[in-house]
Parts: C-alpha cells; sequence; structure tokens
C-alpha cells in the first residue's frame, strides 16, 4: 500500500468512526484510532457507539468526541450531522450503519467482513483463514493513505484504579500475583464447561480473580461452590467492566474464551491462555500483538457458528469437553515460559 506524506493526506477536519458492539471488536478497533490520530493530529475524532459500550473508549486520548446510540437511528444522524464530519470510516458495516452513513452523505471507507468466508467454513467445513480483523480494519485508512504502527491494541482506564487493584490484592494476598479466569463469553458455546472451572480452581494452587458480568452470576456461584474464600476471589458482577480491567495487570496470565476481557488484556499485555470451543482462531479474532497461546480441539464440527450457540447443535459439546483441567495447566506451563 502507498503511504502518503503528512503534506499529501487529505484535508480533513472531522472523522467520525462508527463501531456499535461489542466490547471486543470496539477493542480492536483501536489501533486505527491511533494511526489517525497519528496522522491527523489536529482533526476532531468522533465515534458512535452503543451507551453501553461507553466505557470501553470514554478515556481513549485518541477520541474527541464520543457519540453514544441509545436505539434511534434518525436521532444518532441528527447529533452526527450536526457535528459536520467531512469523513466517515464504516467499522461496522450492518444495515444501522449503512443507514446513518447514508444520511450524512459523506465520503466513507469501510472494510471487508469476510462473512462468505466463514460461512464456508461453518457451513462447508472447508479449511480456510482470514486475515486478523485488525488488519481488514486498517483498510478503511487505504483510502486516507493512513497505515497501522507497530504497536498493539489500547485500552484506558482512570490511573487511580491501579492503586485500587493493588490494594485489593495485596490484602487478599499479600506479596502473591493471582492468575486471572475470565467466566463472561456472550454464547454458551464459547464457554468452558462449568465443572471444569470448578476442578481448576480446586487444584490450581495459585490464587485466583474470577471476572465476568452479571450475566454470569450464577455460573460464578456454581463454580465457586465449596472452594476456600481465600484460594478465590469471585468478583463476578461486583466489578464495572474499567475494575475488572484494572484487576488483569494484577494478574500472571488470564484464561479465557473467546470473548471481549481477552482483547482487553491483550491490550494491556497481560499473557493470555485461550479456549475455543464453537468458534475458531482462523476467523481472526485471536489476541492481536500481545503474548498468548491458543488452545482448542481439532474437530470435524467446528466451527459451527461465526458467533455462538445457546447449547451444542450435536448434544455433546465435545470441543470444550476436550479442553480438560490437565490440559489447561499444561498449557499455562508452557505460557510461562514464554
Amino acid at each position: 500500500m502507498y503511504h502518503m506524506a503528512q503534506d499529501e493526506l487529505p484535508a480533513l477536519k472531522k472523522i467520525l468512526l462508527i463501531r456499535l458492539s461489542s466490547i471486543g471488536d470496539i477493542v480492536l478497533t483501536t489501533p486505527i484510532l491511533r494511526a489517525l490520530r497519528h496522522a491527523y493530529p489536529g482533526a476532531e475524532i468522533g465515534y458512535l457507539t452503543k451507551d453501553r459500550f461507553r466505557d470501553v473508549l470514554r478515556y481513549n486520548p485518541y477520541i474527541n468526541r464520543l457519540h453514544l446510540f441509545r436505539g434511534s437511528l434518525a436521532e444518532s444522524l441528527a447529533e452526527l450531522e450536526a457535528v459536520g464530519y467531512d469523513h466517515v470510516l464504516d467499522l461496522h458495516r450492518n444495515l444501522r450503519s449503512w443507514y446513518l452513513r447514508t444520511g450524512l452523505a459523506l465520503p466513507t471507507s469501510t472494510y471487508p467482513k469476510a462473512n462468505d468466508r466463514k460461512r464456508r467454513m461453518t457451513w462447508l467445513k472447508q479449511r480456510l483463514s482470514v486475515p486478523h480483523i485488525v488488519e481488514r480494519y486498517a483498510q478503511a485508512l487505504e483510502p486516507l493513505g493512513v497505515q497501522l504502527d507497530a504497536g498493539g491494541l489500547d485500552f484506558f482506564y482512570p490511573a487511580e484504579l491501579d492503586s485500587w487493584a493493588a490494594q485489593q490484592v495485596q490484602a487478599r494476598w499479600p506479596g502473591q500475583r493471582p492468575y486471572g479466569l475470565c467466566l463472561s463469553a456472550t454464547y454458551t458455546t464459547k464457554r468452558w464447561l462449568p465443572e471444569y472451572y470448578h476442578a481448576y480452581l480446586a487444584h490450581s494452587p495459585q490464587p485466583a480473580i474470577l471476572l465476568g458480568g452479571p450475566a454470569e452470576l450464577e455460573l460464578a456461584a456454581t463454580v465457586c461452590a465449596g472452594l476456600p474464600e481465600q484460594r478465590v476471589w469471585n468478583a463476578v458482577g461486583h466489578t464495572s467492566l474499567l475494575q475488572s480491567a484494572a484487576l488483569l495487570p494484577q494478574c500472571t496470565h488470564l484464561i479465557t474464551p473467546d470473548t471481549g476481557m481477552m482483547h482487553i488484556a491483550a491490550a494491556l499485555q497481560v499473557p493470555i491462555l485461550s479456549l475455543w470451543g464453537n468458534t475458531v482462531p482462523e476467523f481472526g479474532m485471536t489476541p492481536w500483538r500481545a503474548p498468548h497461546m491458543v488452545l482448542e480441539e481439532q474437530m470435524g464440527c467446528r466451527p459451527c457458528s461465526r458467533l455462538g450457540h445457546a447449547s451444542c447443535p450435536r448434544g455433546h459439546f465435545a470441543c470444550m469437553r476436550a479442553i480438560t483441567p490437565e490440559r489447561v495447566a499444561a498449557a499455562v506451563a508452557l505460557l510461562a515460559k514464554q
């Protein structure tokens, strides 16, 4: 790709990015924001996302305006028109973002979603792969002559949360560092088995912090049942997204399914062991430029979905059942040597 010199870049004063969801997908757009800010240091950069994801971006220094979508496309369009943007990067590419960019009637660039290739992988079980989503997002920068830098993802939160997190950990385990175990995933077929979570926690000599949101409260209670409180801090549903993020650097590593917390850990350069069930790394959503290992079981029925299911379509859930606590322990040992 030809890289324009600074004086050759289009004269843009106000640039809008659109990515409505999800946590992980939004975090994965942060290299695009950083590249734009470097190329256009004086431009006003706006970002439109859903209201419930505001904390993912609210402290990002590369954004001047954070627009929050609350369900009304007409209201969002009027808000965006009032700013007077001169270019749109559509990093969502669905009907809602199409409506907004069409209504704005501005020069627009977007990226390839590669859903056709993912469908062939899912439905026909073809052995394919797609470029990483950060690389695909970066194609929206090409009309502007902007390239990615060599850095990773970004995630920002208030500095005082680092002190809070350190105090919380040291109060529970003086002189020790725990590991993180993430329970959250939008779809059940992305999650590890509850009995495996429990068994791993019961046999690991290292203390652990359980991370997740309100949707995982029942799962967390099941996982923690009978475990000594001094070994496991169940923070699921009791810490905000920003607090959970601040706890990650206190951990030696994070064990997580393919979910948003995985990408936040990657942004913070926390070593990651990612567990893959119905989705596959070849979809291009692995941790970006961060220390990590992938643990999966190669099976003829994987991938069974681009996103996930409430339960295994074949009823056996063998993809996750094969990732036993013993295999995770062995992988963590290897991760520690990297």
